[in-house]
């Protein structure tokens, strides 16, 4: 990355879109306009995903890591069964949220549950998504146990289910030659409504993988197109968040929010986003943002 590959200061594309300024204190704030909203979102994906689901050619196709598109599917139905159970105010599975913490639950329940079949799987997501909807549009609570037991608001538990679904939408169609576009909106929803909310409520240590952190240091301030800003800070191991506006950013960068999405979960590098128009970066040290993704290790 070099200097001439951003703009200069203040050219910020899409900065018309910027409609809000959040705080970091907001991130764990209970809206029920958001949870209406990802609730609408949800109802929109979730038929395009069964859908992909059912087309599964073969489960045994490799996806993500050493999970075949049939494990990415089940995973997918466990998602929305614990999401379910937490808004209900059940149990949810025992979980460390961590990288480490959720590859362990997760394999645990996969290992329980053998089903791989898209056709039975894609009927079991289409009818977990119909009880977790009822469940949301009755929930009067402002926060509910996830999982480590984490107090976090509906939507963010809604927000949660509909990272999981674009996220992993994207992994089965990429391991069966599929398209599946991310819409600006759902992918902004997943991000500001669960992502930036996780962050803020979890230990600070838990989005970083510690072995990587070292010294480095990064202050990013990160604009989504069409949404809000917040200032990503690591520093020692931790990541936290900080309002807008906070003093000695190293870089500010313009992100569409589902290239974003990819690129923080690991999915996709930072060269394509930027030479596609996606990803932005300008500041006095704009390198410090590939710093921060490279020890990154969201759960």
């Amino acid at each position: 990355m070099t200097d001439s590959s951003y703009p200069r200061q203040g050219a910020e594309p899409d900065a018309q879109e910027q409609v809000e300024i959040c705080p970091a204190t907001a991130h764990t704030a209970d809206r029920p306009e958001a949870l209406a909203q990802t609730r609408a979102a949800l109802r929109d994906v979730v038929p395009r995903l069964v859908t992909l689901v059912r087309r599964i050619p073969d489960p045994n196709l490799a996806s993500i890591g050493t999970w075949t598109a049939g494990d990415v599917a089940a995973h997918l139905s466990h998602s929305f069964h614990a999401d379910t159970d937490a808004l209900a105010g059940r149990p949810v599975p025992e979980a460390v949220v961590t990288k480490a913490g959720i590859a362990e639950a997760t394999a645990k329940i996969l290992t329980e549950d053998r089903e791989r079949d898209p056709a039975v799987l894609a009927d079991r997501i289409a009818t977990l998504a119909e009880g977790f909807d009822d469940v949301t549009s009755r929930s009067r609570t402002a926060a509910v146990e996830w999982l480590q037991g984490i107090r976090l608001p509906p939507s963010a538990v809604a927000g949660h289910l509909l990272n999981e679904c674009l996220i992993h939408g994207h992994d089965i169609a990429t391991a069966t030659g599929r398209p599946w576009p991310i819409q600006r909106p759902h992918a902004l929803l997943a991000i500001e409504g669960f992502v930036l909310p996780l962050i803020a409520a979890l230990p600070p240590t838990a989005f970083v993988n510690q072995e990587k952190a070292g010294s480095v240091r990064a202050r990013i301030e990160l604009r989504l197109r069409g949404g809000q800003r917040t200032v990503m800070v690591l520093d020692g191991g931790c990541l936290t968040l900080d309002a807008p506006g906070a003093p000695d950013v190293d870089a500010s960068i313009s992100a569409d929010p589902a290239a974003f999405q990819l690129l923080f979960i690991g999915r996709r590098g930072v060269c394509k986003p930027i030479l596609e128009g996606k990803l932005a970066a300008w500041g006095k040290r704009p390198w410090k943002l590939t710093r921060l993704l490279s020890v990154m290790s969201p759960p």
